[in-house]
């Protein structure tokens, strides 16, 4: 009977104890899963914003609105904006940029965002006052109109600070923003440095790249 009643006890404390150290367990883990963050990979809503490309007659940068992907940096922000005004405009307006530039790097400092294109920029663009102003003022004024507090946009070339974008509009300062560009000039001052085809319209950037090349040839 005394041997019953201590297995008996034996059994109970046993139990007791497997109880209690299950419970243990369970509550430290439960304090480790709650320990580690839980990182939520939420898709950013899309960001619309304002590009200044060229209008069709290649005098005045006219606005555009584009969406870019959701971006919590500004610097992400940027390099996405970017990139749509390389790849061009969706409503037959002209581009500002060739399409075989790169950003090879943005940096945001202050006021002044610094802009490192690859030499693709300046062996791709076909040059002239007019279109290396309307290319320089369609960045300055697309990053001020997006990023109100952003006002000097440094523009460099491989990494270096060079004098002009390709023979006319300088570049070795910062670039201020100037909206003056976004409205049509007064009739009878076309500059000359403007090309038109034969039919009348304004040239693309591509087209004015291939012309370039078949007068050298020449």
């Amino acid at each position: 009977m005394k041997k019953m009643l201590t297995g008996l006890i034996g059994v109970l404390l046993t139990g007791i104890l497997v109880g209690y150290g299950i419970s243990w367990f369970s509550q430290q883990s439960q304090e480790v899963t709650e320990g580690i963050p839980i990182v939520r990979n939420e898709e950013l809503p899309a960001r619309e914003v304002q590009l200044y490309f060229t209008a069709p007659d290649g005098t005045f940068l006219i606005p555009e609105t584009v969406e870019i992907p959701g971006c919590d940096e500004d610097r992400d922000c940027i390099s996405s904006l970017l990139v749509e005004l390389i790849q061009g405009s969706r409503l037959k307006n002209l581009p500002v940029l060739p399409k075989e530039a790169e950003v090879l790097a943005v940096q945001v400092e202050n006021d002044l965002v610094r802009i490192n294109f690859s030499k693709k920029l300046v062996d791709f663009h076909p040059g002239g006052s007019l279109t290396e102003l309307l290319s320089i003022y369609s960045l300055a004024n697309s990053l001020s109109e997006n990023f109100p507090y952003i006002r000097q946009v440094q523009l460099l070339i491989d990494g270096e600070v060079k004098q002009t974008l390709k023979g006319h509009a300088r570049i070795d300062q910062p670039i201020y923003a100037d909206f003056g560009f976004n409205n049509p000039p007064a009739m009878g001052t076309m500059p000359e440095q403007i090309n038109h085809d034969p039919a009348g319209e304004q040239l693309s950037i591509e087209q004015l790249i291939q012309d370039a090349g078949s007068q050298n040839n020449d």
